[in-house]
Order: C-alpha cells, then structure tokens, then sequence
C-alpha cells in the first residue's frame, strides 16, 4: 500500500468545565455575552484528520505518507510520528505560522464550545499530489479550501483513485464544487448528517451520488453504516465496544479501516467491519491517537467479532 493521506495535522486542547454552561450563560444577555471559565483538566492531543487517519494505518502495520502544512509549533509532533515511523517528507513547515488547532471546553453534559485556528493549513495548496511518488490509492480529508480543490483535481488527473471526505469542510463549498468533488472521486464517505447536507447542495440524492463513484459509505454512528455500491446498499451493523469514553476521531479511524480494506481487495462488507471495529476501538480511548494495539491482535479481535481472519 501506497497512500496519501491529505489533510490536516492539528493540536487539539481539550478543557473540562466542572459545571454546565447553562448555569453561567444568562438566555436575556447573550447580545452581551462575556463569560469566563475555569477549567481545572485540560490536555493537549495530537489530531488533524490525516494525522488521525495515518496513525491508524499505522496501527493496521501500513505506513501511509501524510500530506499537510503546518507550523513553527510542529516539533512535538514530528517527534511523535517520527518515533512512529510515519513519514513526514510532505509535511511542510511554515515558520511564519502556527499548526491548526482546536480548543475545546465540555461541560458536565458534554456540550461543548470549540475555537479553531486553521493556521498554517490554509496554505495546504502549496503542496502538490503530482509530488509524491508511486500513490496508489489517496484520500481528500477536511483541509483548506483551495487545498482541497486542487487535491482532487491533481489526484483525478493522474489517474489515482482516492476518497472524497468533505467532513467538517462542508460549509466551504457550493453546489457546482461538491459535484465537481463528486465526479472526480472513486469513493465518497460522510457521515449520516453530512450525507443530506451533500444531497442538499448537490441537488442529487443518495443513489445518485452513488451513481457516480464505485461506492458512497455513509457512517450512521452505533447503527453502523451503509455501502451503497453497484445500486444496492450492504448495511454494516457496528463492531462491539468495550467501552463508550470518547467518540472523538472515531471517523478517522473508521477512514483509515476503509483504506486498508479497499486497498487490499476485500468484499464491502469485509470493508465495512474492518472500519467500524476500528472506530469501535478507538472510542474506548480518551483522544484520537491513544488507542494502541497490533495487526495481530487487531486480526484476533476481528476474528472474535466476525468469525474469520483477514
């Protein structure tokens, strides 16, 4: 397997507030709002779609090449994926800038209020696919908007099939791009809401969407997901858990199930499983690279959920 994962590479600062917003925000002075809270547990993950995506191909034995740009912050993170083995030669620095990153306060009932700075990302079009070698399969993972434009063009021009993954970028584009998106991409995967905002805009339901790519994968959080593929839809009910701690980056990993699936000539429904017991792994976890675990053991837990190997 050869492939390229473009995306983002973020920092993601997660705080706990002790209490529920609804006690400290007045419904009458939200014109006038000025709040502050005291958030004693804080961490700081690593994150970023295609960081996400790539760890877990790592942890799947595949070594995947990362795409993405970002800043003078970077060092903490080269150092983790470099003790991991992860390439970063298309990871480009920027030293006038800082790496995305997402900061993120919960409440007591897991509301949350997030602040993103894109940072150096929205300057992820100065990377280039038709830079990086031998790809064989790649993904367009939520990044900056002329990014992912002309990720996908460079992916369709040179014949490399890849996934369309609009994911937290779906206020970006217009009607004309996400079919533009559509019609370029071999594989389209959202999530169940996304999956309506995308036959919104679009204008095309969901088999048509379908029509158009060898298979559209919608993921409907503990139903499973749908496989729509060659005018039928294989339903893939969800992988067991063995604890529900933190749902963040399970897509992620769910991505990262798929690539490996696809690219190693699996069935869909071989695909599908492959994908939901790696985000039925992750969410066991706090963070969205914590999780840890080999291919074997992975194969064995496969086996033990499915009945057979990979």
């Amino acid at each position: 397997m050869s492939a390229l994962i473009c995306g983002s590479l973020a920092y993601d600062t997660i705080m706990v507030f002790p209490d529920q917003f609804k006690n400290h925000i007045l419904p009458d002075k939200v014109h006038i709002l000025n709040v502050s809270f005291l958030v004693p547990r804080m961490r700081r993950e690593f994150g970023g779609c295609a960081g996400n995506i790539a760890y877990n191909l790592k942890l799947l034995g595949c070594t995947s090449i990362p795409m993405a740009t970002v800043g003078q912050d970077f060092a903490p993170y080269r150092e983790h994926f470099t003790k991991l083995g992860i390439p970063l030669d298309h990871v480009r620095e920027l030293p006038e800038a800082w790496t995305p990153q997402a900061f993120i306060t919960t409440d007591h009932d897991n509301n949350q209020i997030t602040a993103f700075h894109p940072g150096a990302m929205m300057e992820s079009h100065l990377n280039h696919v038709h830079d990086v070698a031998d790809i064989t399969i790649g993904i367009v993972a939520p990044d900056g908007y002329e990014g992912m434009l002309q990720n996908a063009r460079e992916f369709a021009a040179a014949g490399i099939p890849f996934i369309f993954d609009p994911g937290q970028a779906m206020p970006l584009f217009n009607g004309d791009e996400f079919r533009q998106f559509i019609e370029q991409a071999d594989y389209v995967i959202t999530n169940d809401y996304e999956s309506n905002l995308l036959q919104e805009r679009t204008g095309w339901g969901e088999a048509e969407i379908a029509g158009k790519v060898k298979a559209f994968i919608i993921t409907r959080g503990p139903k499973g997901c749908d496989i729509l593929v060659d005018g039928q839809t294989i339903h893939v009910p969800q992988a067991q858990e063995q604890a529900v701690v933190d749902p963040t980056g399970c897509g992620d990993a769910f991505r990262a199930g798929m690539i490996y699936g696809i690219e190693n000539g699996h069935d869909w429904l071989t695909i599908g499983r492959i994908g939901n017991l790696m985000g039925a792994l992750k969410v066991s976890h706090h963070g969205t690279q914590n999780q840890r675990f080999t291919f074997d053991e992975f194969n064995a837990e496969f086996a033990r959920q499915f009945g057979h190997t990979l």
